[in-house]
């Protein structure tokens, strides 16, 4: 009994030693090549949203104004997205003359676009009318807004023919101009 005493104490003692001897050296450590951060794209998910509206306008629908230079205002019930608007000449009036791309003002609701109207015409204006197109107006969660339509009429009277004229007629300030001007530059001395 003694004997197999002594040998359970021998095998206890010496076992942390006989373990660490298994264990390998370790290996002299050789650089790893650097990984690169991996890129990933932000991801925003939003709610279910209802389909932008509008909800006002200027000119109003079947209005008469003074012809000449128009900004056309159109404002939706929620924040839209600047970069997609789609308005096109329709069946029932006239083509307006406008600028290629409308300005979303900083309320986010709001486009207004530059034109020119002639007198004792009938205008009218189709915002987003072929659902097959790529760009729409769209509110934030890229809702396409509810197809709509504005028609109004000019006056045979005198002609809008300034810009702060026409601004200060659609009920705009000067923030809300429908074109930015390039800061103007110093005249350099010779």
């Amino acid at each position: 009994m003694r004997a197999l005493t002594l040998a359970l104490t021998l095998c206890l003692a010496s076992g942390p030693a006989l373990a660490q001897s298994a264990v390998s050296p370790p290996k002299p450590s050789t650089p790893r090549p650097r990984e690169e951060p991996t890129s990933v794209s932000p991801v925003l998910v939003m709610p279910p949203t209802a389909k932008p509206r509008v909800v006002g306008t200027w000119p109003a629908a079947g209005q008469a104004i003074a012809p000449g230079v128009l900004v056309l205002k159109v404002v939706f019930d929620q924040p839209m997205i600047p970069r997609d608007f789609a308005y096109a000449p329709s069946a029932s009036g006239d083509a307006l003359e406008c600028l290629k791309t409308p300005r979303l003002l900083n309320d986010t609701k709001t486009f207004v676009l530059l034109c020119r109207t002639l007198p004792g015409k009938t205008y009218a204006v189709s915002l987003n009318k072929d659902p097959a197109s790529p760009t729409a107006f769209a509110n934030l969660a890229e809702n396409r807004a509810v197809e709509s339509e504005l028609s109004f009429s000019t006056l045979a009277g005198e002609p809008i023919t300034k810009l702060r004229e026409a601004v200060k007629t659609a009920g705009l300030g000067d923030l809300d101009m429908p074109v930015e001007e390039a800061p103007r530059q110093a005249n350099a001395a010779p």
